[in-house]
C-alpha cells in the first residue's frame, strides 16, 4: 500500500501542495492512504541539533511506516526517511519523492498533460539535490510540459532558498536575503515561472518574490492535467 506522507509544511502551511498531489494520484488511479494523526518525520529536530528528541520521534513514527511504500512531497522528509532513519535506527524504509513518481507516471502515460511553450526555471532543493542526489526527475517532469531554462547555479552548485536548518525561524532577515539572491537569479533567466520540489523552498521563495510566480512541482503538474479543471 502506498502511504502519502504529506509533511508538516504541505499539510499545515501550503496545503495546495498536498491537495494537488492527491488529485494527481486520483487522476492516475493510484490507491493510497494518509495518516489521520500525521506527525513530523523528525527532520527539523535533526537539523537543529536535537538528536535525542529526533530519534524518539522517528521511533514513534515507525509503526506507521514499516511495510509501506512512502510517498512524500517534502525534500526534507524524503532525505530524513530515506537516509536518516537508516543511519540512526537501522531501518531501510521504501521512500519515493513526488518528483520521482511524477516522472514515472509521465513516462508510462498514466496521466494526460497539456503542454505549452512557457519558459520555466527550476530551483534545486538542498535535501533533494545535494543531499539525496536527485537532480533529473524534476527536470524531466518540467521538460515534458514546458521549456526548462536553467539558472547559473544549479544541481550541486545551486543556491539554498534560505529556509532550511531552522534559519527561517531563527534568522528571518538572513533567510529573506538568501531567498532574494535566488529570486534574482531566477528572474535573470527571463522565465515566466519558478518551480521547485520542496514545500520549504516554495514557501520562502514565494514570500520573497514580487514579480515571479513560484509553484511546487506537484502544483505545476496539476495545473496541466487534461482531466482536471479549476483551482485548488
Amino acid at each position: 500500500m502506498l502511504l502519502y506522507y504529506k509533511g508538516c509544511t504541505a499539510r499545515e502551511k501550503i496545503n495546495s501542495i498536498s491537495k494537488a498531489t492527491e488529485r494527481i494520484l486520483k487522476a492516475a488511479k493510484i490507491s493510497y492512504e494518509t495518516l489521520d494523526d500525521e506527525k513530523c518525520c523528525g527532520s527539523v529536530l535533526l537539523r537543529t541539533g536535537f538528536l535525542d528528541d529526533a530519534i524518539d520521534q522517528m521511533n514513534e513514527n515507525l509503526k506507521d511506516f514499516e511495510g509501506k511504500t512512502i510517498l512524500t512531497s517534502c525534500s526534507g522528509c524524503y532525505k530524513t526517511l530515506k537516509e536518516d532513519y537508516k543511519k540512526h535506527l537501522g531501518v531501510d524504509l521504501n521512500v519515493i519523492h513526488i518528483s520521482q513518481l511524477l516522472e514515472q507516471l509521465i513516462r508510462e502515460n498514466r496521466i494526460n498533460l497539456k503542454g505549452n511553450n512557457k519558459k520555466v526555471t527550476y530551483h534545486d532543493p538542498c535535501h533533494l539535490g545535494r543531499h539525496a542526489g536527485e537532480y533529473e526527475a524534476p527536470r524531466n517532469v518540467i521538460n515534458s510540459i514546458s521549456n526548462l531554462v536553467e539558472m547559473d547555479n544549479i544541481r550541486e552548485k545551486a543556491r539554498c532558498c534560505g529556509s532550511g536548518g531552522g534559519v527561517k525561524s531563527a534568522y528571518c532577515e538572513l533567510s529573506d536575503s538568501i531567498a532574494d539572491l535566488r529570486i534574482k537569479e531566477a528572474e535573470e533567466t527571463d522565465a515566466e515561472l519558478l518551480v521547485t520540489a520542496c514545500p520549504f523552498c516554495k514557501l520562502n521563495l514565494s514570500q520573497n518574490s514580487d514579480n515571479l510566480d513560484v509553484l511546487d512541482l506537484s502544483e505545476f503538474v496539476f495545473k496541466h492535467l487534461d482531466s482536471e479543471e479549476g483551482e485548488l
